[in-house]
């Protein structure tokens, strides 16, 4: 039932947060993918390596789209506040962080699966973000930044599910104090 309401509920807040976007509303797209991170994380039975995955998910965001806009690959509805890249942005990527452990253990300890279904699953949520609601723009021709993002997500899908393999992995009990995994 988890991995149903994780799948599921993953797919409505990508929905709400791009819909809110395209219509000027980044505040709501936060609140909406917040309100499922936080959710998913109180329920969890991961909670530190959904933690730790949370803030690698949002680096990647910050670095792969704020690169795509700063090279003009991409333009962002609602794009402020942002750092680099939008916030409602960033947020997606947290709530995306949460569907790793849950609903997408399948790609842990599978990095050439992972790397595969980012390159392909990556720029086939912008396209549907950008035809379906104009929440971003490429510009034309579109395929210089399809192809950045099937980079992108390429390299970042895999390295978040080797990440969450380590980090499952590793009991926090069993660590020195003060060590990371």
């Amino acid at each position: 039932m988890r991995f149903w309401a994780n799948l599921v509920g993953y797919q409505l807040v990508w929905f709400g947060v791009v819909i809110c976007a395209a219509r000027g509303q980044p505040w709501l797209s936060v609140a909406l993918a917040a309100a499922f991170a936080a959710l998913q994380w109180l329920f969890s039975k991961q909670q530190a390596s959904d933690a730790r995955l949370l803030a690698c998910s949002v680096a990647c965001g910050i670095v792969l789209d704020g690169s795509l806009a700063a090279s003009g690959l991409l333009q962002y509805a609602s794009p402020q506040p942002s750092v680099l890249a939008p916030v409602w942005i960033l947020a997606l990527w947290a709530a995306f962080a949460m569907t790793i452990n849950h609903s997408m253990t399948f790609l842990r300890g599978r990095p050439l699966l992972a790397a595969a279904f980012g390159a392909v699953g990556g720029p086939l949520a912008y396209l549907g973000a950008s035809r379906g609601f104009d929440a971003v723009a490429f510009p034309d021709p579109a395929t210089p930044a399809l192809l950045a993002l099937a980079l992108g997500w390429g390299l970042a899908m895999p390295a978040l599910a080797v990440f969450a393999k380590r980090w499952q992995d590793i009991a926090p009990e069993a660590l020195p104090v003060g060590a990371a995994p």
